[in-house]
This record gives structure tokens, C-alpha cells and sequence, in this order.
């Protein structure tokens, strides 16, 4: 395997769960979890020799990761042929009253629209308003206000 390659997967090893849990995010099932996972992949390998190290590394992934998942909602096409990868985290299969707890959540937040399932994903990950505004390309001030107005939101909602 080149260099090239090798560095690629210790990236995507070391993220794939950040990605995992956008496509997840975006997904009504797992099989477009993992299909949107593949999509990502191939973006991020697309645009790794472009990555130029402007902003993190980290960002970068995220964006990638919403961008690829929000075109993918709005276009809601599939590509014929995927090759399987194996995840290793599945959102899915575990049942518990925490996981439970988080489908209800993730239920709510899926009812949003696309941009506000964006921010309100990358507060839960515990990304810092810097970092949200790095990635979804607004203000400090701006993540805070739509911050607060989602989790208002989700607050008025029925299960």
C-alpha cells in the first residue's frame, strides 16, 4: 500500500466514528447510515491530496461529512454498486433505556431541517462554537442564537 494510502486509512481509523455518527444523523436506517458512509469515504479520499491544512483536520472531516449527507438528503440518490466496509459502531442494534433515550433524541432532532440537524449534531459532539462556525461556515454570535433557537425548539416537541 503507498504512503498516500496508509496515511489516508490511519485517518479515517482514527475519525470513523465522528463520520458514523453524521451519516447516522442523516440516515432512516442503517443501511443508509453505511451507504452514506461509503459516499463520504470516497469525498474525503477525493479531496485528501486538495486538503491543504488550512483548518483542522477534524473540521474538515465534519464538513465533508454534512456536505456529502445534506446532498445526499436533498438529492436522495444511491449509487449502484457500494463496496462493503466494515464500521465497527453500530447506533442501531443496542438496546438499552440510554439508547432508547437517544433514538427518542435523535427522533426530534431528525424532524429539524437539515442545517439545524447540522449544528445541533456538532454541539452534541462537543465541537466548541469556534468549531461549529469553522465548519458550518457562520459566526461565533450566529451558532450561539441558532443554538439556543433549536434546543428551544426541540424543548416544544411531542415524542
Amino acid at each position: 500500500m503507498e504512503q498516500k494510502e496508509q496515511e489516508f486509512t490511519r485517518l479515517i481509523e482514527k475519525h470513523k466514528t465522528v463520520v458514523y455518527t453524521v451519516c447516522y444523523m442523516f440516515s432512516g436506517s442503517r443501511e443508509e447510515a453505511e451507504d452514506l458512509f461509503q459516499d463520504v469515504l470516497i469525498r474525503l479520499w477525493k479531496g485528501y491530496d486538495s486538503f491543504c491544512g488550512e483548518s483542522d483536520v477534524r473540521t474538515w472531516i465534519y464538513r465533508v461529512s454534512l456536505n456529502t449527507c445534506i446532498n445526499g438528503q436533498k438529492k436522495k440518490k444511491r449509487e449502484a454498486a457500494h463496496i462493503p466496509l466494515s464500521i465497527n459502531v453500530d447506533f442501531f442494534e443496542e438496546i438499552s433505556d440510554r439508547t432508547l433515550q437517544v433514538r427518542r433524541l435523535y427522533n426530534r432532532i431528525n424532524r429539524l431541517g437539515l442545517v439545524d440537524r447540522a449544528l445541533i449534531l456538532l454541539w452534541l459532539e462537543g465541537l466548541s462554537y469556534e468549531e461549529i462556525g469553522a465548519v458550518i461556515g457562520i459566526s461565533v454570535k450566529n451558532v450561539s442564537f441558532q443554538l439556543y433557537r433549536i434546543k428551544e425548539e426541540l424543548k416544544k416537541m411531542n415524542i
